[in-house]
């Protein structure tokens, strides 16, 4: 049963969750500052039940539709369905059954979840047939992955205020434009670190026709725009510190973010497998964990922002 689970969860490469969980994390804990950051226990069984779920089935969405570049790709070749390792009944069967997870963990959240449940299956799966058609198709995957922090902030509201008022008082660092730049940053950070992985199918892609922003500007073009990309997504998180008034605990984090993103750089710029696989998978998730915990401890743990320093933030 053990090694029946790893290999389901090696199908869907169950270890990349570290990437778009910690910022649906975070986000959920800055919708639910009223107490402290801390939803409650049903609602974050149940948020991570939704996030299982659609990512599961977009993975294996992707496995379904791309087995045959899969079989063709020397790097891809040894992958579950070209070896035969799982079956297409299965794999149909778990993609199916995930997406229902996300559904029914929507009902148990709220009406709004469950209305946009749809939408977000929709985007976590459309987006592996785009390389058939448009050189953006990072553009989808971040639209997909910004879907995470969004609907976290859903499940805690359940509605949608652009401006609340807070004891009276407007407060937008309370309000849905808060997650809507969140989702902004994950966007721009997805589309980095898409180009940082497409430049190892370059070759394959070009012989194939199928599309990407290294197919169409060139591995060493396509790496200078994710790292502008990168750039705008620090930008972007830090307009995000401001509107929710974070404090020294998130600047210092922000400082950390910023290093792991220029070493990122540095060593995908050898584009070698062993370069690519600590700069796509162990840098950013080393990052997307660090967001989290600042955020959390900004709003969990107000003791964290060093109240010595109040007077000049």
């Amino acid at each position: 049963m053990i090694r029946e689970v790893a290999k389901w969860g090696s199908f869907v490469k169950f270890s990349h969750t570290v990437f778009a969980l910690p910022f649906a994390l975070a986000s959920m804990a800055v919708a639910a500052r009223a107490s402290r950051g801390w939803p409650g226990w049903r609602t974050l069984g149940l948020v991570l039940v939704a996030m299982v779920g659609a990512r599961t089935c977009a993975m294996a969405f992707n496995r379904i539709v791309d087995r045959r570049f899969d079989a063709r790709n020397p790097r891809t070749a040894g992958r579950h369905l070209p070896q035969g390792l799982v079956s297409l009944a299965g794999a149909v069967g778990l993609c199916a059954g995930s997406g229902g997870l996300l559904v029914l963990a929507s009902w148990a959240l709220n009406p709004l979840c469950l209305a946009l449940s749809p939408v977000a299956l929709f985007l976590v799966c459309f987006y592996s047939l785009t390389k058939r058609f448009t050189d953006f198709t990072h553009l989808w995957l971040g639209l997909a992955l910004a879907a995470a922090p969004v609907g976290a902030w859903l499940a805690v509201k359940g509605t949608v205020e652009f401006l609340p008022r807070v004891d009276g008082r407007l407060d937008v660092g309370q309000g849905a434009l808060v997650p809507l730049v969140l989702g902004l940053a994950v966007v721009l950070w997805l589309v980095g670190l898409d180009i940082i992985y497409a430049t190892q199918d370059y070759e394959f892609d070009r012989r194939e026709g199928l599309h990407s922003l290294v197919v169409r500007w060139g591995p060493r073009n396509a790496l200078s725009v994710a790292f502008l990309s990168h750039l705008f997504m620090w930008a972007v998180l830090v307009v995000f510190g401001g509107l929710c008034r974070f404090r020294l605990t998130y600047w210092i984090g922000m400082v950390l973010i910023l290093a792991l993103l220029l070493m990122e750089h540095l060593i995908a710029r050898r584009r070698d497998a062993v370069s690519i696989n600590v700069a796509f998978f162990k840098l950013n998730g080393v990052l997307s964990v660090t967001f989290m915990v600042v955020t959390i401890l900004e709003i969990s743990f107000p003791w964290f922002r060093l109240r010595w320093a109040d007077g000049w933030w």
